[in-house]
């Protein structure tokens, strides 16, 4: 697909091709081109630049974007989209005082989710699943990761991840794939944990990497959940089979998940809601980006991931949906943005850059997707009319896009 959007008010994050992340202060710094012109050919980005420099003799799809911006799209590192049914039911219980570590206990939360995703054909699973993914892209999102951990056991964790390669194969924006068979312990093996973690290192992992089903293995490093040994020992079997580690880390309690994902050369550690300082000093000088997840936080009400202490010490921080049918049941980038601005204090431009280059960065996408780069794919949003890019959050409840375009081509036409 060839376009030329001219006429552009403001074209956002405009960057180099070296460029693969955004560290500390320089989060602050967003370039943007005002009154731009950006061509597309063959689904990349081929040029941009001042209107003075627009070609003149285009001969395909032009589009004018008078009092518009547009900025890529985002990139969504964390994700549980393919899932059966909902939880609603643990929504209200919450309202009515049960913490979520309460409702687990009592056979909520994930071990509700892999009860009921059993039960599920493929192709209903498929069928529910590509719902969400259409929903997300039309609110910006234009790579996204998808996690399993809803099966629990070899045959269901593998149905989640065919599911999610056949969304790969059906729609055309990157989609990566991560195996979580440890996420929670299946009721089958409540007294026999080292039964189950034999169980995914013998019987699951062989199977996905020989269909190729994954390409990170995260484990839920928490109290109740998969001690620190224990998401070592699973990583170490992950990475003999080629996976490559990305983590649940200090969602409830800070119990040594962010070293041990440093130590396995993990590609992200995601959640942190709670930071201690040997956390901070423990990501300094790696390539281990954390990755905050507002939408958890919000919905559930527990502390907010703290970005400022994150980024005022030099490190890279990105932001993603965790979009999940139990404590984030929203996939809407634009919300997780405006919560990074209103909730952790994050300046629009940082929100920004954590959206995108950054999100590109935490599913090692940061050279095909995540800014205005000549050569990377033209997955971009247009914004309606707007005065600014701190509008986008500030107006929190409103739809500001115009259009979503996924290798040039327009969405949902």
């Amino acid at each position: 697909m060839n376009v030329l959007f001219k006429n552009i008010k403001e074209l956002v994050q405009v960057r180099p091709s070296h460029l693969s992340v955004v560290s500390g202060g320089d989060m602050k710094v967003l370039p943007t081109i005002k009154n731009a012109y950006l061509t597309i050919e063959n689904g990349r980005i081929k040029n941009f630049g001042s209107m003075d420099g627009c070609p003149r003799d285009w001969k395909n799809k032009v589009v004018d974007a008078k009092g518009k911006m547009v900025l890529p799209s985002w990139c969504d590192s964390h994700t549980h989209i393919v899932y059966t049914g909902n939880r609603e039911n643990e929504f209200v219980s919450r309202i009515n005082g049960l913490s979520y570590q309460e409702i687990a206990k009592n056979g909520g939360g994930i071990l509700n989710s892999a009860k009921q995703l059993e039960k599920v054909s493929e192709e209903q699973l498929y069928e529910e699943s590509k719902k969400r993914l259409e929903e997300v892209i039309l609110q910006g999102t234009g790579a996204i990761e998808i996690k399993s951990g809803y099966g629990l056991t070899v045959e269901a964790e593998l149905k989640m991840l065919r599911v999610i390669r056949q969304l790969k194969n059906s729609y055309k924006l990157p989609i990566k794939a991560t195996f979580l068979g440890a996420h929670a312990l299946p009721a089958d093996y409540k007294n026999n944990k080292e039964g189950y973690i034999k169980l995914i290192i013998d019987k699951m992992l062989p199977v996905i990497a020989k269909e190729k089903l994954a390409e990170y293995i995260d484990v839920f490093c928490e109290k109740g959940y998969f001690t620190v040994k224990e998401t070592g020992l699973l990583l170490t079997a992950g990475k003999k089979h080629g996976l490559i580690p990305k983590i649940h880390v200090n969602q409830f309690n800070a119990i040594g998940g962010v070293q041990v994902g440093v130590k396995h050369n993990a590609l992200s550690v995601d959640h942190l809601e709670l930071v201690r300082m040997e956390d901070i000093e423990a990501l300094k000088n790696t390539s281990t980006i954390p990755v905050a997840l507002p939408n958890c936080a919000y919905f559930i009400g527990i502390p907010f991931t703290p970005a400022r202490a994150l980024i005022d010490a030099g490190l890279p921080l990105a932001l993603a949906s965790d979009y999940n049918p139990g404590s984030a049941p929203s996939g809407n980038m634009n919300q997780v943005a405006a919560l990074g601005c209103i909730k952790m204090k994050m300046t629009p431009e940082e929100v920004i850059n954590a959206a995108t280059i950054n999100g590109a960065y935490a599913m090692g996408l940061e050279k095909e997707m995540g800014s205005i780069t000549v050569g990377k794919r033209a997955n971009l949003i247009l914004t309606k009319e707007i005065n600014s890019y701190p509008y986008l959050f500030y107006a929190f409840g409103t739809n500001h896009i115009d259009s979503v375009y996924i290798n040039g081509e327009k969405q949902n036409e």
